[in-house]
C-alpha cells in the first residue's frame, strides 16, 4: 500500500506509529471482535458477536420504553414494547460488520477502535418490519430521510450528541429493515441495544442504531456527526462518499494450533480441511478462492448455502499441506463482480478495509 503522506504531512486523527495508544487500548477493552474460530457457527453466540459501543450502555426498561415516530408524518406515534411485540414477528439471520473492520492494518493508521479483521458476527434477529409502521404513520411526500435516534449520549468531535443516523426513505422502506427486540432467541443483551434496536441488513453496522428511541421524518439530508463522519475521505476537508453497504469479504478459521502471542499457526503435513465464511452487502457471494502462496495463485473453494439472503456463505477448501512456511488467504467475489483487493486503498478513517486475510502457517512434517 502506497503511503498517502510521503512528505510526512500526516493529518490530525492519523498516527504514523504502529503503537496503539492508551486511549485506543481503552476502546478495545470496551469493544471486542469475534473469535475467528467462531466462524464455525452458522449463528454467532451473542457473547462472541462483535461489539462496538460509541458512548455508554444506556439503562433500558422494557416496561416504560417508548419509540416515537414524528416529524413529517400524517400521524405521530408513540409505540411501547408491548405495541411492537403485538405486530407481525419476523426472525432472520443477518451478518453485520463494523465499517472500521481492518483499520488497524492501514499505514499510516487511523486513530480509533483498532480493529484487525474480527469485527463481524451473524445473529438471528427477531422483531417487526419497519415499513408497515412508516405506512401507518404516513410519511409525507416532502420528507427525504428518516433520522434514527439512540439513547446513548456522549461527546465526539467536540459535539455533544445522541447517537443518530439517517436513511433515505426508499432505503428505510425496504422489507428487510427491522425493529428488533430479540437476538438469538432471547431479549437483546444490554450491550446489543436492549430493549430495541434497528437492523439494516447489508449495511455496515453503524447504520443499525441501538437503544432506539425515535424516528423522525425530515425534509433535508441529515448532517449530524455520526452521519457525516462515515464518509470515504483522503483528507479532513474532503466531502467524500458515504459509507453504506458492506464490501465483499471472506475469513477463514485459522487452521491447526496457535502460538500464544503471535497467533501464528502450526499444522501437521497432510490433508487439511480449511473452512470459512464470506459475505457482501452488494450481492450474493458467487465465488471464494484460496491461496497458499501469498496471493501468487488461487484455487476455488466449495460454497455452501447461506441461511438467508443477508447471512454469510460457508465455504470449504481441501489443502494438501507439505512441510514449509505458507501464507493462506481466502478471497471473495460477489454477484456484482466485486472482489476483495490484495492491498487496501487508504482512507482517512480506515473504513471498509476488505483486503484479503493473511494467515501465516508453518506446516510440520509428521
Amino acid at each position: 500500500m502506497t503511503d498517502p503522506f510521503p512528505a510526512g504531512d500526516v493529518p490530525e486523527g492519523v498516527s504514523a506509529s504502529a503503537d496503539v495508544s492508551i486511549e485506543e487500548l481503552q476502546l478495545s477493552l470496551r469493544n471486542h471482535g469475534m473469535h475467528l474460530e467462531g466462524l464455525r457457527y452458522d449463528v454467532t453466540p451473542a457473547g462472541m458477536h462483535y461489539l462496538l459501543i460509541h458512548f455508554d450502555v444506556p439503562e433500558g426498561d422494557d416496561a416504560t420504553w417508548l419509540l416515537t415516530v414524528d416529524g413529517l408524518v400524517d400521524t405521530a406515534m408513540a409505540l411501547s414494547m408491548a405495541d411492537l411485540r403485538s405486530r407481525p414477528r419476523v426472525t432472520v439471520q443477518v451478518t453485520m460488520e463494523c465499517a472500521g473492520n481492518g483499520r488497524a492494518r492501514l499505514t499510516p493508521r487511523p486513530i480509533s477502535q483498532p480493529w484487525l479483521t474480527e469485527a463481524i458476527g451473524t445473529a438471528e434477529w427477531t422483531g417487526t418490519p419497519l415499513r408497515p409502521i412508516l405506512e401507518e404513520a404516513g410519511v409525507q411526500d416532502d420528507a427525504v430521510e428518516l433520522v434514527f435516534t439512540g439513547a446513548d449520549r456522549g461527546i465526539q468531535g467536540d459535539v455533544e450528541q445522541d447517537y443518530q443516523r439517517s436513511l433515505a426513505i426508499s432505503d428505510a422502506m425496504r422489507q428487510e429493515v427491522l425493529l428488533v427486540y430479540e437476538m438469538n432467541g432471547a431479549p437483546l443483551p444490554p450491550q446489543h441495544g436492549f430493549p430495541l434496536r434497528l437492523v439494516v441488513p447489508g449495511w455496515y453496522g453503524m447504520t443499525s442504531v441501538k437503544w432506539l428511541t425515535g424516528i423522525t421524518a425530515v425534509a433535508e439530508p441529515f448532517e449530524g456527526f455520526q452521519q457525516t463522519a462515515y464518509r470515504f475521505r483522503q483528507r479532513p476537508e474532503d466531502e467524500g462518499e458515504p459509507v453504506t453497504r458492506m464490501r465483499p469479504r471472506s475469513l477463514m478459521i485459522p487452521p491447526g494450533i496457535p502460538d500464544f502471542l503471535t497467533r501464528r499457526r502450526f499444522v501437521d503435513a497432510g490433508t487439511v480441511e480449511l473452512r470459512g465464511r464470506a459475505w457482501s452487502g452488494t450481492g450474493p457471494i458467487e465465488r471464494v478462492e484460496v491461496s497458499a502462496d501469498a496471493g501468487a495463485s488461487w484455487a476455488d473453494a466449495r460454497l455452501g448455502r447461506p441461511a438467508s439472503p443477508y447471512a454469510w456463505t460457508p465455504w470449504t477448501f481441501t489443502w494438501d499441506a507439505s512441510p514449509g512456511q505458507y501464507e493462506l488467504s481466502p478471497r471473495a467475489t460477489d454477484a456484482g463482480g466485486n472482489t476483495q483487493p490484495l492491498e487496501q486503498p487508504w482512507n482517512l478513517h480506515g473504513f471498509a478495509n476488505n483486503s484479503v486475510q493473511r494467515v501465516p502457517v508453518e506446516v510440520r512434517a509428521r
